[in-house]
C-alpha cells in the first residue's frame, strides 16, 4: 500500500528509476525494422541489385555467422538486461546487446 503524502503539501524526496529493462524492450523492438530497412537499403545498392539480377558483382560480405552470433549474444543479453537485479548487470548488458544489433546490422549493411 502507498504511504499517505504529509499534510504540510511536501512531498517526499523522488528517487530515480532505473529504465534499462524500458530501453533493453526498445532497442530489442526496433531491432527488427532496422534489419528490414537494412535490407532494403542493401538491396537498393548497384551492385546488390546486379547481383540479384544478373548474378554479376556478387560479393560476399562479412561471414553469416557472425551475423548469426550478433542476434544470438543480443538476445541472451536482452534477456539478462530484464531478467538481472543489480543495475550494474543490467547496465552492462543493455550495452552488450546494443552493441550485438550493430554488428548483426553491419552484416547486413556489408552485402552491398
Amino acid at each position: 500500500m502507498n504511504a499517505p503524502l504529509p499534510l504540510d503539501g511536501t512531498l517526499p524526496p523522488r528517487t530515480d528509476r532505473d529504465r534499462t529493462r524500458l530501453w533493453a524492450a526498445l532497442a530489442a523492438l526496433l531491432f527488427v525494422p532496422g534489419m528490414l530497412t537494412a535490407g532494403v537499403l542493401t538491396l537498393a545498392s548497384e551492385s546488390a541489385s546486379r547481383c540479384v539480377t544478373y548474378g554479376e558483382r556478387c560479393t560476399p560480405g562479412l561471414p553469416a555467422w557472425l551475423f548469426e552470433c550478433g542476434v544470438g549474444v543480443g538476445a541472451v543479453a536482452l534477456v539478462v538486461a530484464l531478467a538481472a537485479h543489480a543495475v550494474r548487470v543490467r547496465q552492462a548488458a543493455l550495452a552488450v546487446q546494443v552493441l550485438a544489433e550493430c554488428t548483426a546490422l553491419l552484416v547486413i549493411l556489408s552485402h552491398a
